[in-house]
């Protein structure tokens, strides 16, 4: 959709206000858009202008600021569109699923799942941005260090695997089963990635996939059925699916039909068949926003929060007896 210059004033206005009630998207000809950011993909960014909603190219978007983020004192706001800029750590779409054919979501998404290997095992994973930060399950790289992610890329119609060993463990949370990595190779390109969805907005005996390595076998793709949002195990609520989940599964994106992740997958029933379960992606965006919180520490590996040496007992003062 072509972007009019006339959709610039409303913008504009703003800078006169001491608090901007809309998001804003600054544009590379010096335009910006007002209105409500609705989605924000790898591709474009979806802004609802109150009219109508406009379908706004990435490689047009210089900035992005939102709502919570430019409530400036008066004198500063007429600098708003210079001196914000917001760039995303991951990229969430909220909107109703427009459904397509799993097999050209693959082929758009699938060089964003990856492999991440240890010494003792292998799962899956994959990227929520372009700078090689991605999702795993804790278990996966539980007490281990030597980490190597395998990315696969399409190069002339074939995939070529790479492998990068330089892999830094971010934050860790063994509660929820999950784990942020970063790789760090010095030579490392950008990477594909993926968007993250709405778990909550799917209802029962939705088509729903799966992207992992189960058994070793990479680049498996499962699909199946939404059999229950909230299954309940050892006290945490977990999407149930049909989609087929093996070891080598863990840490590897559930998707939707619209290609977004809607769960990480992360243990079967071992005793049965079409019984799978993954973490909603609420848990991974509420990880990913606290991710300082969660932050990986060397002198406590396998526990995302550090514990303080109790106080020694009371000394109490003669003179108060």
């Amino acid at each position: 959709m072509l972007l009019k210059k006339n959709l610039v004033l409303p913008a504009l206005l703003l800078g006169s206000l001491g608090f901007a009630s809309a998001d804003v998207v600054q544009l590379k000809d010096q335009d910006a858009i007002t209105g409500k950011i609705l989605a924000e993909k790898p591709d474009n960014v979806v802004v609802d202008v109150g009219y109508t909603v406009l379908v706004v190219p990435r490689n047009v978007v210089t900035r992005i600021s939102r709502t919570a983020e430019v409530a400036l004192p008066a004198p500063a706001a007429s600098n708003l569109l210079a001196n914000v800029n917001a760039p995303q750590f991951y990229y969430s779409d909220t909107r109703p699923v427009t459904a397509r054919d799993v097999r050209d979501l693959v082929k758009q998404i699938g060089e964003a799942v990856v492999q991440v290997r240890t010494p003792s095992g292998l799962g899956s994973g994959f990227f929520i941005n372009a700078d090689g930060y991605l999702i795993t399950n804790f278990h996966v790289i539980e007490g281990e260090t030597e980490i190597s992610v395998e990315v696969y890329r399409q190069t002339d119609g074939q995939l070529d695997r790479e492998t990068y060993k330089q892999v830094k463990i971010v934050a860790i949370n063994k509660f929820h089963d999950l784990a942020l990595l970063h790789i760090e190779d010095k030579n490392a390109p950008k990477f594909k990635f993926v968007t993250l969805g709405n778990a909550d907005a799917l209802t029962v005996g939705d088509s729903v996939f799966a992207i992992g390595s189960p058994m070793g076998l990479e680049r498996t793709v499962t699909e199946g059925i939404l059999s229950t949002k909230t299954r309940e195990l050892e006290g945490e609520l977990y999407l149930q699916t049909t989609a087929q989940i093996n070891p080598g599964n863990s840490g590897g994106p559930l998707f939707n039909l619209a290609g977004d992740v809607v769960g990480v997958t992360n243990m079967k029933i071992m005793f049965g068949e079409g019984l799978g379960f993954a973490i909603p992606v609420e848990l991974v965006k509420n990880f990913l926003d606290h991710r300082d919180a969660f932050a990986y520490s060397a002198d406590n590996p396998n526990n995302p929060y550090r514990y303080l040496e109790p106080p020694g007992r009371t000394r109490h003062n003669p003179a108060e007896k």
